[in-house]
C-alpha cells in the first residue's frame, strides 16, 4: 500500500527523494447535515486510516455523497467534525484542505489536450515549464496516457477521460483523494477495466482513497473498509469479508449480495465450545420449520431474530446427501426457474409450498450433456449450520 515507485523519484523536489505520496487519517465525528426537512446524515461518525481505500457504499439518497462532499468543502455541515491528521478542516474552503475530488462527469476542460488538462492545477501555482513537464509527464505514464497527451477529451474513450480526472487530482499532491462515482458512465466491462487500474494506482501511490459508490461488487473488490449507509446513517462498518460474511442488520445483508433472509425464534441454544465461546443455536421459521445454526453471539431463548443463508452456500442435488452430521439443515423443494448464465446456475426452488429460496451452483467442470438440473426437478437443498448467520433482534 505504502509502496515506492520509480517515476517519483524525480516527482518531489522538495520531499526525500524516492518517497511515495503520504496519506492522512480522517476522523469523522457526529456529522449531520439537513435540506429542509430532508436529513441527509445524522449524526454519522467515521475513523479512516491514511493509506487506506475506504469506501461509503449505500443506495440513491443514502447521505454518501453529500459525506464526501462535507469531507471536500463543498458543503458544510450542521454540527460535528471533520479533521485530517488531528487538525480540524471544516473551516478551510475546499483548496485548501489536503484532499481532491475526482467527479463522476469527469470535469475536463474540452478545449485544451490531455496535457493542459492535467497540467492545469500546477499552472495555477505557477510552476516553472520544467517542472510542470517533468511532473505531467509523470503522472500521465502513472495512468497511463503518455501516448495521448496531445489528444483533446472529445478523442478518448469514457476509461481514459476518467484518467484523465483521476491524474489531474492526483498532482495536486493530495493526502486524501476523494471518488464520487467516478466509474459509473462506464459500460460493465470497461468499469471492471477501470476499477483494477484504479487500484493498482492506489497500491503505487499510497494516499487515503475515500471512493463512493452504490455498486456492492465495487466495493468488495477494492476497499480495506466499507461503510454500509442508508437514510442518512451508517449501518456497518468492516472489511469486505465482514460486511458479506456477518451482515449487521437485515438491511445490510439483503444490499450486500443476494440472500435468503427469514424471520425466527430461538427455539434452543447449546454451548459448543471454550474459551472462543460458540453456540448451537435452533430456531423455528414459519416459512422453513425447524433450522440449526452456529453463533458466537448471546440469544435468548424465545427471542426473535433474523436469520441469513448466501445462495451460495446451499448445495443442491437430485440425490439425498450422503451425510448425515447433525449439523446439516436439509430441504426437498421443486425447482421453480433456473437461471443459466454460463458460470454459474442460480435456481430458484420452491420449498414446503411456503417459500422460495434462492440457490447459487458453480459450474467449475465442463459438461457436454447440459445442466444436470432443470426446470421442475426434485431436489434436496442442504447447507451446514455454519454457514448461516444470525443478524439478530428483529428489525
Amino acid at each position: 500500500m505504502y509502496a515506492k515507485a520509480d517515476f517519483f523519484l524525480t516527482l518531489y523536489l522538495q520531499e526525500v527523494e524516492g518517497a511515495a505520496l503520504i496519506g492522512s487519517d480522517v476522523v469523522i465525528e457526529g456529522v449531520s447535515k439537513s435540506f429542509g426537512d430532508f436529513t441527509a446524515l445524522n449524526k454519522v461518525s467515521l475513523n479512516i486510516q491514511k493509506g487506506e481505500f475506504f469506501s461509503l457504499l449505500g443506495p440513491s439518497g443514502c447521505g454518501k455523497t453529500t459525506l464526501l462532499r462535507i469531507i471536500a468543502g463543498f458543503e458544510s455541515p450542521d454540527s460535528g467534525t471533520v479533521t485530517f491528521d488531528k487538525k480540524d478542516v471544516l473551516g478551510l474552503p475546499p483548496n485548501r484542505r489536503p484532499a481532491n475530488t475526482v467527479f463522476q462527469s469527469y470535469a475536463l476542460f474540452p478545449h485544451l489536450s490531455v496535457f493542459e488538462n492535467v497540467a492545469f492545477p500546477l499552472r495555477l501555482k505557477k510552476k516553472s515549464k520544467t517542472n510542470v513537464d517533468l511532473q505531467v509527464k509523470d503522472y500521465l505514464k502513472l495512468v497511463q496516457l503518455e501516448d495521448h497527451a496531445e489528444k483533446k477529451p472529445n478523442q478518448l474513450s469514457g476509461g481514459q477521460k476518467q484518467r484523465v480526472a483521476i491524474a489531474r487530482a492526483l498532482i495536486n499532491e493530495p493526502r486524501v483523494l476523494l471518488l464520487d462515482e467516478p466509474l459509473s458512465a462506464l459500460d460493465a466491462k470497461l468499469r471492471q477495466h477501470m476499477l483494477i487500474e484504479l487500484d493498482e494506482i492506489h497500491d503505487k501511490i499510497g494516499i487515503t482513497f475515500i471512493y463512493v459508490t452504490h455498486d456492492q461488487q465495487e466495493a468488495l473488490s477494492v476497499s480495506d473498509h466499507i461503510a454500509v449507509m442508508d437514510q442518512g446513517d451508517v449501518l456497518q462498518v468492516g472489511t469486505p469479508h465482514d460486511i458479506y460474511e456477518s451482515p449487521a442488520t437485515s438491511t445490510v445483508a439483503r444490499f450486500i449480495g443476494e440472500t435468503n433472509l427469514y424471520d425466527g425464534t430461538v427455539l434452543t441454544k447449546e454451548l459448543m465450545s471454550r474459551p472462543e465461546t460458540e453456540y448451537m443455536v435452533e430456531l423455528e421459521i414459519a416459512e422453513l420449520g425447524r433450522i440449526k445454526v452456529t453463533t458466537v453471539d448471546e440469544v435468548e431463548i424465545g427471542q426473535k431474530v433474523s436469520f441469513t443463508v448466501r445462495p451460495e452456500k446451499i448445495m443442491i442435488s437430485t440425490d439425498m446427501p450422503a451425510s448425515k452430521r447433525e449439523d446439516i439443515n436439509l430441504f426437498q423443494g421443486m425447482v421453480d426457474e433456473p437461471i443459466y448464465s454460463g458460470f454459474q446456475t442460480k435456481f430458484y426452488v420452491n420449498v414446503n409450498d411456503k417459500t422460495m429460496i434462492r440457490v447459487i451452483k458453480q459450474h467449475a467442470n465442463y459438461s457436454d450433456e447440459g445442466p444436470d438440473i432443470v426446470w421442475k426437478d426434485q431436489v434436496f437443498l442442504s447447507w451446514s449450520a455454519d454457514d448461516g448467520y444470525i443478524l439478530g433482534i428483529k428489525e
